[in-house]
């Protein structure tokens, strides 16, 4: 049987290149896999695997009675609605351990550094498997992006001596010029509408038993969230906590100022503001807020327990 290398719902650049990566590193072991999506590419990721002359993974929404490999995740909420119907064989991920549990031993790599294609490099070192030029600079983009050009607190000396070992074989000199392209393309908001926005990189949490959905925005300036865009923007998450979430938050981080406005519709508002620092006002900017795992995520997770 031929085994599926899955990322998350809503997929980002790193949830769809890791699921090219894996794919490569499992092959060259001789593991019989396929990349495949929980989702058709983002407006970055489109760039990334335009520029980079790859094929987007299939689309596949059911895992049942398939093999599974994971990337760039490890929980439930975030893996396909049958998932409980497959035979998880591994996970490589970058995030807190989920709740994905199996039913015999799993190989599993999780590493506290800014993205899953960090890890899939150290991998493909440790395994002294090859990576070709379009992929390695697909690696590369993944890590610009996941770190946002090295600014992210998440960012780690090990996803810097990725990033610059796969620019090698990628041929690309300019990383900050290629990480520029990237953003401009992921702040394209051109016929999308705003639940499209919302769930470009959207994900939902259980806290505690609560279930929190947040999605992340970045763009090159806030300045493109127009007054009317924000109200929609409103309007829509309130639709999104009512389809059976406590609270429904949209982080619209600013990538050039590095900082983020804060969106929500929630059960108790007054607690998430608390949590990440700030008030509620019709502007909650959050300044030096980057990262939704490690800065948004943990704040509300204690926040949930307490």
């Amino acid at each position: 049987m031929t085994a599926l290398v899955l990322g998350h719902k809503n997929p980002d650049t790193d949830s769809i290149v890791s699921a090219l990566s894996a794919t490569n590193l499992y092959r060259g072991r001789g593991i019989d896999v396929k990349a495949v999506a929980q989702g058709t590419p983002a407006p970055e990721t489109a760039f990334v695997l335009e520029r980079f002359n790859l094929t987007a993974p299939e689309v596949c929404h059911s895992v049942a009675g398939q093999e599974v490999y994971l990337v760039d995740y490890s929980d439930l909420a975030q893996a396909p609605d049958d998932f409980a119907q497959c035979k998880l064989l591994g996970i490589i991920d970058h995030h807190k351990l989920g709740d994905v549990t199996s039913d015999s031993p799993v190989e599993v790599t999780i590493k506290p550094v800014g993205c899953s294609n960090t890890v899939i490099k150290e991998l493909h070192d440790y395994y002294n498997v090859e990576i070709n030029p379009s992929l390695a600079g697909a690696m590369l983009c993944a890590i610009l992006s996941d770190t946002v050009l090295f600014k992210s607190p998440t960012c780690t000396e090990a996803d810097k001596k990725a990033a610059y070992d796969l620019a090698k074989i990628a041929g690309v000199e300019d990383l900050q010029a290629l990480g520029m392209e990237m953003f401009k393309a992921k702040s394209n908001l051109a016929g999308a509408t705003p639940r499209d926005l919302i769930f470009r990189d959207f994900k939902d949490f259980d806290m505690s038993g609560t279930k929190v959905g947040i999605g992340q925005l970045e763009l090159v300036s806030l300045s493109l969230i127009t007054p009317e865009l924000k109200a929609q923007l409103q309007d829509e998450l309130n639709k999104v906590k009512a389809e059976g979430r406590h609270s429904a938050l949209l982080v619209v981080t600013d990538i050039m100022e590095e900082g983020s406005e804060l969106l929500m519709c929630s059960d108790d508002e007054q607690k998430i503001a608390k949590a990440l620092n700030t008030t509620v006002s019709d502007k909650m900017w959050m300044p030096g807020v980057m990262s939704r795992k490690k800065q948004v995520v943990p704040n509300l997770e204690q926040a949930f327990k307490a």
